[in-house]
């Protein structure tokens, strides 16, 4: 036979984990853990929400991962300066990214005038950012295709189609198909840099993985991508 024990009320739900915290220039911040058994290494993201969110490879341990966190201290806190920079309001002296330079906008009469660019707001109720960002995309929709174009037809490759994109974590794609899709934002980008990208998606056409035989048809394309990668590793995460 068996014996059971009824209690006579039910068991009370565990109760809730405390947030882990990280404190970085007296502001704690929530850090969020998880654990991917696919991943190779930590991995630190900062959410829309402002809160630190650590990837933690399978068998490797919280405690460790919470101490690489800890160690990141000047990553958080550009990442909270970039974010804050990325929501405010733009206005009269609001420095923007164009060709590589940080240029300041100034307003005059309904018109933002951004180095040699002479834009118009429609109303005062208009977010200056929005009027600013939606000239550049245009701008960008007429020239990078083209641009594009001309680097294919002169190194012999055939692009499929081009698109224009708003995208936050990459510059751009290339399908198998041969479709191309490019980040608005490389019009933000030092011409040199700009082309680099587009010859990495070109590259793409030939070799649609990052192996060595890619890199080599990069470097055949565009000989100096190394120092390009440089500048996009120290401002791209800005532009973006």
């Amino acid at each position: 036979g068996t014996v059971q024990l009824r209690l006579p009320w039910s068991m009370p739900p565990a109760p809730p984990r405390e947030p882990r915290h990280v404190v970085v220039d007296g502001v704690a911040l929530v850090l969020e853990i998880a654990r991917h058994r696919r991943a190779r290494r930590y991995v630190l993201r900062m959410t829309d929400r402002g809160t630190l969110r650590l990837t933690v490879p399978r068998g490797a341990s919280i405690a460790g991962g919470v101490h690489f966190v800890e160690r990141q201290a000047r990553w958080i806190r550009r990442e909270r300066v970039r974010r804050a920079e990325r929501t405010a309001a733009w206005g009269e002296g609001t420095l923007v990214w164009l060709d590589g330079e940080r240029v300041p906008i100034a307003i005059d009469a309904g018109r933002a005038r951004l180095a040699s660019l002479d834009i118009p707001i429609a109303e005062r109720t208009v977010d200056v950012r929005v009027a600013v960002e939606t000239h550049l995309r245009a701008i960008a929709s007429r020239e990078l295709p083209a641009r594009l174009a001309a680097l294919a037809e002169a190194a012999s490759l055939h692009v499929v189609k081009i698109g224009v994109r708003s995208q936050r974590t990459r510059w751009g794609s290339c399908s198998t198909r041969g479709v191309i899709m490019l980040n608005w934002r490389l019009i933000q980008l030092p011409p040199w840099v700009r082309d680099y990208v587009l010859f990495h998606e070109l590259a793409h056409l030939r070799q649609p993985n990052h192996s060595r035989r890619f890199w080599r048809e990069v470097e055949r394309l565009c000989p100096d991508w190394r120092t390009a990668e440089r500048w996009l590793r120290a401002h791209g995460r800005e532009v973006l």
